[in-house]
């Protein structure tokens, strides 16, 4: 039978499930899998398993109670290995990497940053700062032709474009030293930031302070949206 990943420890992990249990419906039962090194926690994976809230619930539950106990390398949901001697084939195989990510992940979780600015706001502002832009915007309010108004598209969306790039790298840049790694991801459309930034446990009321400090100076037109602390699911 398949393999369902819950995460990777080290084999010294306590590795303590009493109370827990695992996806689907009824719950399935945990179970560890170890080598020398390491050790997997997982459950039989259930055909048909889809992301229900009881399910997702379940396998977060798992993480946070490990990562209580130690250093911990979460899977993602829905993550599934052909079966339990594949699974402790690959744990000996890969055994450096597992425990050179260990390391780096032990006493440490994850915030994800999402920010956007108000979009008449941002284009007050390109308009205020290019004269060209203004010429070109006149012109097109005043029966200009088709070109001006794809002329004029084309250089605002490039200017907002360039402008969400200059503030998603200041805003980095002023949380990095209070982060040991950020990870990016693509933006929403209404955003210029998804940013993952892996924490220290005992950083983590100043790294918060910090994105509040980073709101506040921005003022109103920018939205800011934390979210966290979570296990380190983009530094595995």
């Amino acid at each position: 039978m398949p393999t369902y990943i819950y995460a990777i420890t080290g084999a010294d992990h306590p590795l303590s499930l009493n109370g827990l249990h695992g996806v689907g419906d009824p719950p399935s039962a945990l179970r560890t899998l170890r080598t020398e090194r390491l050790a997997a926690v997982v459950s039989d994976a259930l055909s048909g398993l889809r992301a229900k809230r009881r399910d997702v619930m379940a396998h977060q539950g798992v993480l946070e109670s490990l990562m209580t106990g130690g250093a911990t390398l979460p899977m993602r949901f829905g993550l599934v290995g052909p079966g339990d001697d594949e699974v402790t084939a690959a744990l000996e195989r890969e055994a450096d990497a597992y425990q050179e990510r260990l390391a780096e992940l032990d006493g440490r979780v994850e915030y994800n940053l999402k920010a956007g600015r108000d979009e008449d706001d941002l284009l007050r502002e390109i308009m205020t700062d290019s004269p060209d832009l203004r010429e070109l915007n006149e012109r097109t309010r005043s029966g200009g032709g088709h070109d001006d108004r794809v002329a004029l598209g084309e250089l605002v969306a490039r200017e907002v474009t360039a402008r969400h790039q200059r503030e998603a790298g200041d805003v980095a840049a002023r949380l990095a030293d209070v982060a040991a790694r950020s990870s990016h991801a693509e933006p929403a459309p209404q955003q210029f930031l998804n940013l993952s930034f892996l924490v220290s446990r005992a950083e983590t009321d100043a790294f918060v302070a910090a994105v509040r400090r980073e709101a506040e100076q921005r003022g109103d037109a920018y939205t800011f949206t934390l979210t966290g602390p979570l296990p380190p699911y983009s530094f595995v």
